[in-house]
């Protein structure tokens, strides 16, 4: 066995270390997050720093960082090297402010659901998540929605 062999990890050694389906692996390949080599039978081989990156991919997700941005952090890095502490400091307080922002959007989204909840309908002025600013009310009374539909339904079909 030569030492680049023993360098590099099959898909089911790097699913084994890493805790991760070797589907999922399969997927990051085809998403451009991680790389491997084919040998000569067509067996992908990934190279042992690729431990590092799926680590460093399952923790960004894990934080809620889609995997579209994952791949430009990666992407960046000098010769799509693996992440080192450096790197994830700097990836990491940029990631924070848009966690930050997605938190006080959930918040937001909480607190008008909270003022939602006894509205029944979900037309009134005050529901901000089915009807931002009202805006059905410019269609009528009612359960604006709920009425479109019925009629819809009541319409006879078409003569053919």
């Amino acid at each position: 066995m030569t030492q680049s062999a023993r360098s590099e990890l099959t898909v089911g050694q790097l699913s084994r270390r890493s805790g991760v389906a070797v589907s999922a692996l399969h997927f990051y390949e085809a998403k451009g997050l991680i790389r491997s080599r084919r040998t000569a039978g067509n067996q992908r081989r990934f190279s042992r720093d690729t431990l590092r990156r799926v680590a460093f991919i399952r923790v960004s997700q894990r934080v809620g960082i889609p995997l579209a941005e994952i791949r430009e952090a990666l992407a960046r890095l000098p010769e799509e090297r693996t992440p080192t502490v450096e790197d994830w400091a700097a990836l990491s307080e940029a990631w924070r402010r848009k966690l930050d922002e997605r938190i006080a959007q959930l918040q937001r989204l909480r607190d008008d659901l909270t003022g939602c909840i006894g509205c029944g309908c979900l037309s009134l002025s005050a529901c901000t998540l089915a009807n931002p600013a009202d805006r059905l009310a410019e269609e009528g009374p009612g359960p604006r929605r709920l009425l479109v539909r019925s009629r819809e339904e009541e319409r006879p079909e078409p003569c053919r």
